[in-house]
């Protein structure tokens, strides 16, 4: 379950640390944040951005435009997917702000294990740009990056350089909040799990109560006071034949289909709805009516054509 935004600053010099955490949304709390940063440099940890919605970026590209008119600079660190894809869509996200150090998902397809990787921007080099080699913790399989390299990375291609990394790196070091040797030695990389962020499960799905199981229809009574469940779900058993009226089977026209789906209501069944008889059709002696009446008429009119 997503966590409500949360914010601490620290100082070291002309260094401020900001960690950020949980959900930037309508309930932020920036604005209460511009009087605690003084002016200098501000590192904006943003590893811990579950997720950011329309509210949360509209708040937060105005407040990194009231820090910057404080004369704040703001560095951005550890910024999770969620963040990486908002800097991809909105164009004035970072503001003057640069990206220093970003997530880049993976995922195992032997272990199902999804994992993010630290990874410097100064590393990553020209485009086309492509995802570090990231082994899986499991099976010690190289992971598959889970997203698009094209447009995960497209934020790189206009990104500037850190201005004084070492001093930052040399501030966050103060704090205890690791960053690169000033001697230029590459630090191990940090890798985490996924699952610790809910918002990065990209595979994950709400949850759907489960809907009461249906029994079949049995021919042995149920055991219990319950009486059995009749099943919804049409049999592919033979339809029933019509019960014999009067000892013989009733007769139906040629070229009529079997099966009671092919007569009318009143005649599908052989038994009215009160269990009683239903009374054979009379259409055999009406046919016979007709055709004697239409061999009279018939008759007549030869007589009255011979005697004319």
């Amino acid at each position: 379950m997503s966590q409500k935004f949360q914010a601490s600053v620290q100082h070291r010099g002309d260094v401020s640390y900001v960690k950020l955490g949980g959900v930037i949304d309508e309930d932020n709390e920036l604005n209460d944040l511009v009087d605690k940063i003084p002016s200098g440099t501000a590192v904006i940890d943003l590893g811990e951005i579950e997720r950011i919605n329309s509210c949360g970026v509209r708040d937060w590209v105005n407040w990194l435009s009231k820090l910057e008119g404080t004369g704040t600079r703001a560095v951005l660190v550890e910024c999770s997917p969620a963040i990486v894809a908002q800097i991809n869509l909105v164009n004035n996200f970072t503001g003057s702000g640069v990206v220093k150090s970003f997530y880049v998902p993976y995922f195992c397809p032997e272990c199902d294990e999804e994992k993010v990787l630290l990874v410097e921007a100064a590393d990553m080099g020209p485009p086309p740009h492509e995802p570090p080699t990231c082994r899986c913790d499991e099976c010690d399989l190289v992971m598959d990056f889970d997203d698009m390299p094209d447009s995960y990375f497209a934020f790189l291609s206009n990104q500037r350089k850190v201005a004084e990394s070492d001093k930052i790196n040399g501030a966050m070091r103060g704090l205890g909040r690791g960053g690169r040797e000033s001697s230029g030695e590459k630090s191990q990389p940090k890798v985490r799990s996924r699952q610790s962020q809910p918002n990065l499960q990209s595979g994950s799905k709400p949850s759907v109560p489960s809907l009461p199981s249906i029994q079949r229809t049995s021919t042995h009574p149920a055991s219990g006071n319950f009486p059995a469940v009749q099943s919804t779900k049409k049999s592919p058993s033979k339809p029933p034949s019509r019960p014999p009226l009067g000892g013989k089977p009733a007769s139906r026209p040629p070229g009529t289909l079997s099966g009671s789906h092919m007569l009318p209501p009143s005649q599908s069944l052989g038994f009215a709805a009160q269990g009683q008889p239903m009374t054979p059709p009379r259409s055999n002696a009406l046919v016979f009516v007709l055709i004697a009446i239409l061999c009279v008429a018939i008759g007549v009119l030869a007589y009255l054509v011979i005697t004319k």
